[in-house]
């Protein structure tokens, strides 16, 4: 049976999330919601993080502001606390695997992290989860559903990423969710391995050459 796993990024959004726990509730269907750690900081972003973990949600961790991807950053005293600052955030909320979703704007590359974010991510111990449907709901609400649907029959397993930001995009969440289920494919909690480069502060042998940007080089003497 093909699969499908939910993810929600960049929340929580009062107004929003409340709507997509409920439509989740009334499935009996579970969900990671990735984080930003800095809409944690407000007491009804907190309470909306407590909810869905309270509804069996799992809670990860999508950098502390939201900026440019940590490969293009170039400054690894804020690459480190986009990652340390946002899981200090969310402190028991977290996943106890320290799921870590990078900002990419949509596309899967080597922007993702730089040296030094990959480093603090495997000496962590945490575990990056990238996604592969992505159907940009954030920038084109309408018609998500319909693009994510077309596509669900490339894989086998996708990973879902969608946003409860206040765009309008999720007022068409419980059509799509009554579609999938329609079309015969199962809603599950869990990650397929090849959306996991890291795992538990593993990474696979492709890290550095698919995920991260190169390293500079020292230069040889005489260089200068």
């Amino acid at each position: 049976m093909p699969r499908l796993t939910l993810t929600f990024d960049n929340g929580p959004t009062p107004g929003v999330t409340e709507q997509v726990l409920d439509t989740l509730e009334s499935r009996d269907l579970k969900a990671t919601f990735f984080v930003i750690g800095e809409k944690l900081a407000t007491d009804r972003g907190r309470e909306l993080a407590e909810r869905a973990r309270a509804q069996g949600h799992w809670l990860g961790n999508h950098t502390m502001t939201h900026g440019k991807p940590l490969g293009l950053v170039g400054d690894p005293s804020r690459e480190v606390q986009e990652i340390t600052y946002a899981q200090a955030a969310l402190g028991h909320l977290s996943h106890p695997d320290r799921y870590f979703r990078p900002t990419g704007h949509g596309s899967v590359g080597p922007h993702l992290l730089s040296g030094t974010a990959a480093d603090v991510l495997t000496s962590g111990g945490y575990t990056m989860v990238l996604w592969s449907l992505f159907v940009r709901d954030s920038k084109m609400p309408e018609g998500w559903a319909d693009r994510a649907l077309r596509r669900l029959p490339e894989r086998d397993w996708h990973v879902l990423v969608v946003h409860d930001l206040p765009t309008g995009a999720m007022d068409a969440l419980p059509g799509f969710l009554d579609a999938v289920d329609s079309m015969g494919v199962e809603i599950v909690q869990e990650f397929p391995a090849d959306c996991m480069p890291i795992q538990g502060g593993r990474p696979c042998g492709e890290l550095e050459d698919l995920y991260v940007t190169a390293r500079p080089t020292a230069s040889a003497p005489g260089d200068h």
